[in-house]
């Protein structure tokens, strides 16, 4: 059954026999947390995207795009061919070019910060630059129409992910958490073999996936 915002939020009323006004204000915070952990514990194809952007000349630092996860590749587009950089500790590249004015077209990259990737050597002119990044897409809570991927194609570990949270909130028994924990973990399991290793294959080059028969 998939899940929009509406529906999921009188779910976990439903389980949790919850309607106190603190916990339901808290509703979608059980949810985004929820969303999160799935994100981060999953690779999922379908939050895949590209994007274009120029590395400027002089400057060392990139911005990442606003709703950047993590990266997968990123290169540099030089003479029309696709050059890619080497993903390394800021560390490493402050190793390798200890003065930030020496130039060139880069060769490594790293987290900065949250927002900003750096590069070196520094751009010695602007390039187009493109990545190739797995993204945050838009909550359920904040959807248009109260639908997402995750509503719709991982409802079971949206809707344990946001149990789990929400009685954790309650300071709930604690095998009760650790039954949402167990079914939160079982779906997740689920939906890792969905998107990293059924969508990574094909029947022309590799047969169907076996599992033991119980």
């Amino acid at each position: 059954m998939a899940y929009t915002f509406t529906t999921l939020k009188t779910a976990i009323q439903d389980y949790t026999q919850n309607t106190e006004t603190t916990f339901v204000s808290q509703l979608s915070r059980f949810i985004l947390n929820a969303e999160e952990r799935i994100l981060k514990e999953c690779q999922l194809d379908v939050f895949r995207k590209n994007s274009q952007g120029t590395a400027s000349s002089g400057n060392s630092y990139l911005q990442k795009p606003a709703d950047f996860l993590s990266q997968n590749s990123l290169s540099v587009i030089n003479s029309s061919n696709k050059e890619f950089l080497l993903y390394k500790q800021v560390t490493m590249l402050q190793d390798y070019t200890p003065n930030s004015a020496t130039t060139g077209t880069p060769k490594y990259y790293a987290d900065w910060d949250e927002v900003t990737f750096l590069l070196a050597p520094t751009p010695d002119s602007n390039y187009t630059v493109e990545l190739h990044y797995f993204y945050r897409p838009t909550s359920i809570t904040t959807s248009a129409d109260g639908i997402s991927w995750l509503g719709t194609n991982a409802e079971l570990a949206l809707l344990y992910g946001s149990l789990l949270e929400a009685y954790t909130f309650m300071k709930g028994e604690a095998d009760v958490i650790q039954i949402y924990n167990g079914r939160f973990q079982e779906s997740l399991k689920w939906l890792k073999n969905l998107g990293e290793g059924l969508q990574t294959r094909d029947q022309y080059r590799y047969d169907r996936v076996r599992r033991d028969v119980g």
